[in-house]
């Protein structure tokens, strides 16, 4: 069989070539590498707090410069990604992670802090610029499902963030050490990806306008999912920051274990939910998977035990656990001729809104108490269940929800 490196058309039934399997192993690292920055900074907080004598606001500014770093990566990536192609994105991606993470490690205060983690966040917004149409053009008949898995590793990574951030604070070790750990994967993607050539995007390989991709993303129905995307982003990242130091005093639960138990259940559900989501229509999976989030949340701000936080932590996480592959592989399947830049656009806008919500929600905790605050957010998912419902219910009356085609010279599965 051809590989990869010369353009493939695999034949039905065929396994997938080694190069494609790898391309789509590296990108899972890199993007575990993109988890794992989360959940460690999330544990972090507490220490840079006492070293660096920084208020909860001043943290929320620094752990909100990640997301202003992934928006403006993942929108120029986006822009860029199908003229330059992933593979450079990606080295960008790797170059950036390296520099933010040792200029943070020196980092003797606020403002090295915030440029650090702003930098490691331009990294981790071009691995999703190029890793996003990266899969979706590996798997064009199967967007949303490989999506799901693919996202399954940002998870991996909080995962591992989180075993990290425990296990190295019962050894005794700093926060600068659980920062290095991150080096390694960082390491590890690079050496997975950069011997490989890459496709073309789907969207390059169709050649499609760029009139047609700027039309596209002002269709109304695209418009109002990106609309969503700021809220479910939020929904799902903006309370992830602060689990880890409020679960502490309001339940008495190790926060950063009970972040750890969130992420293990949203790896669980991108991964199996990934291959069942298929049988029904991924926006009802949407609307389902909020108003999970709404009630989680509601629960979280009433936990005052570390059983009830267990308790509470499972549905919020089954309720985010697919919310963000999801809402990308509805867009890719409706609107492939958008290609990249539609992709960026929702990554973007959910990384901005997130990048409110943090230190929004340290000013509420610094406030109010992270009780109310948790119950607050919670209005965010509420909202979006109203409008999937509708969207579900319009595309009903019109047959369903439709994967999209759009013809290209190559077909890589």
């Amino acid at each position: 069989m051809t590989t990869l490196n010369s353009g493939p058309r695999p034949e039905a039934g065929t396994a997938a070539p080694f190069h494609l399997r790898r391309l789509f192993a590296g990108s899972c690292v890199a993007l575990a590498a993109t988890g794992m920055t989360f959940s460690v900074r999330g544990d972090i907080m507490g220490a840079l707090g006492h070293d660096f004598s920084l208020d909860h606001y001043h943290l929320g500014l620094i752990a909100g410069a990640a997301f202003y770093g992934y928006v403006g990566a993942i929108l120029g990536g986006g822009l860029l990604v199908d003229v330059l192609g992933a593979k450079k994105i990606l080295t960008c991606a790797f170059v950036a992670q390296l520099t933010g993470l040792v200029a943070t490690l020196a980092a003797p205060g606020f403002g090295a802090l915030f440029a650090g983690t702003l930098v490691v966040g331009l990294g981790n917004g071009l691995i999703e610029a190029a890793a996003n149409p990266l899969v979706a053009t590996l798997y064009p008949a199967n967007k949303t499902s490989r999506l799901n898995t693919f996202h399954a590793w940002f998870a991996a990574g909080l995962i591992a963030g989180g075993v990290v951030g425990f296990g190295f604070t019962r050894a005794g070790m700093g926060w600068q050490a659980k920062l290095g750990a991150i080096l390694l994967l960082v390491l590890a993607y690079g050496a997975l990806l950069f011997p490989l050539r890459f496709p073309r995007t789907e969207r390059v390989a169709a050649a499609v306008t760029g009139r047609e991709v700027f039309r596209t993303a002002g269709r109304p129905v695209f418009l109002v999912l990106l609309g969503c995307m700021l809220l479910t982003a939020s929904t799902e990242l903006g309370p992830g920051q602060w689990i880890p130091d409020t679960l502490d005093q309001l339940a008495g639960a190790p926060g950063i274990l009970v972040l750890t138990f969130v992420n293990g259940i949203m790896f669980a559900s991108r991964t199996i939910g990934g291959r069942l989501i298929g049988r029904r229509s991924p926006v009802a999976v949407l609307a389902g998977s909020c108003a999970l989030a709404a009630v989680g949340l509601q629960l979280l701000a009433h936990a005052r035990s570390a059983p009830v936080a267990y308790g509470a932590a499972a549905v919020f996480a089954l309720g985010i656990g697919r919310l963000w592959p999801t809402m990308l592989g509805v867009v890719a399947e409706r609107f492939p001729e958008g290609g990249s830049f539609v992709l960026a656009l929702m990554g973007s806008g959910g990384m901005l809104a997130t990048a409110l919500t943090v230190p929004w929600m340290g000013g509420l905790i610094d406030g109010r108490g992270a009780a109310s605050t948790f119950a607050t957010v919670s209005m965010l998912p509420a909202v979006c269940v109203l409008v999937f419902t509708a969207v579900w219910l319009r595309d009903r009356r019109a047959g369903g929800h439709r994967i999209e085609p759009l013809s290209t010279d190559e077909a890589p599965a």
